[in-house]
């Protein structure tokens, strides 16, 4: 009988921790999506969608990022890239991995841990997969505003409770989510402020994520150094550029 006391009193104590860890977790997410969740708004695709992205593009100098052949940056001081934008190859640097991306051929991909290169397929396969996970989520925080005339985008204009018009990107195929909607909030010029998003992996619609710190590269490019999503904060650093000297 003792025994099956104890039990039960254990029991007691695992539940009780359960709840007490538990129950303000989903409180405070049951709060955040009553205050912040909202369907993805009604857009128009036509000439006007196009023009309002022209204008985003022409606010950020896009000529300058077309023309800035490499790119380097860090996000959240946990990975760090060196892409080649002209010959379409990345090297993802984290922890202690290195991975050399090739996007137009797969087969020149490879895999360091320790300066030692790993060569076992499965292992490899799985840290090339982070690699461009990695890379596709972070360079969007960085040049996402450039992406808006990519292949596999919609572009729709959509009008504001305040009367202002906003510009309404899904991309229907690419990257790791297709299907991600990005809603750009944008100042008189056309510069990006924030945008909201409706994306697969995240549980609440609509959150807003703050577009600011904008710097001027080297090259002449126009990015982004922070991000605020909620209480987070989303730092972009030791961003470089330069061009090819063909």
């Amino acid at each position: 009988m003792a025994k099956q006391t104890s039990a039960k009193k254990i029991a007691k104590i695992i539940a009780g921790v359960i709840i007490f860890f538990t129950l303000p977790t989903f409180l405070f997410f049951g709060f955040l999506y009553f205050k912040y969740n909202e369907e993805i708004p009604l857009g128009i695709v036509d000439k006007q969608a196009d023009a309002l992205a022209y204008k985003m593009l022409d606010a950020l100098n896009h000529k300058k990022y077309e023309a800035t052949d490499y790119l380097e940056w860090t996000f959240k001081k946990r990975h760090h890239f060196k892409w080649n934008k002209k010959e379409g190859k990345c090297q993802v640097f984290w922890k202690n991995y290195v991975v050399f991306l090739d996007f137009k051929d797969s087969s020149k991909n490879k895999v360091y841990a320790s300066n030692l290169e790993i060569k076992e397929k499965q292992e490899a396969e799985k840290l090339i997969r982070k690699a461009t996970k990695y890379f596709n989520n972070d360079s969007f925080w960085l040049v996402a505003p450039y992406k808006v005339f990519d292949t596999g985008t919609k572009r729709s204009l959509v009008t504001l409770d305040n009367g202002e018009h906003a510009l309404l990107i899904t991309y229907t195929s690419g990257g790791s989510t297709p299907g991600d909607s990005y809603l750009w909030l944008l100042d008189d010029t056309g510069k990006p402020t924030g945008f909201k998003m409706w994306t697969s992996i995240l549980p609440i619609d609509g959150l807003l994520a703050t577009w600011s710190d904008w710097i001027t590269t080297e090259t002449g490019a126009m990015l982004p150094t922070f991000h605020k999503l909620l209480v987070l904060g989303l730092e972009i650093e030791d961003i470089k550029s330069s061009q090819s000297q063909e």
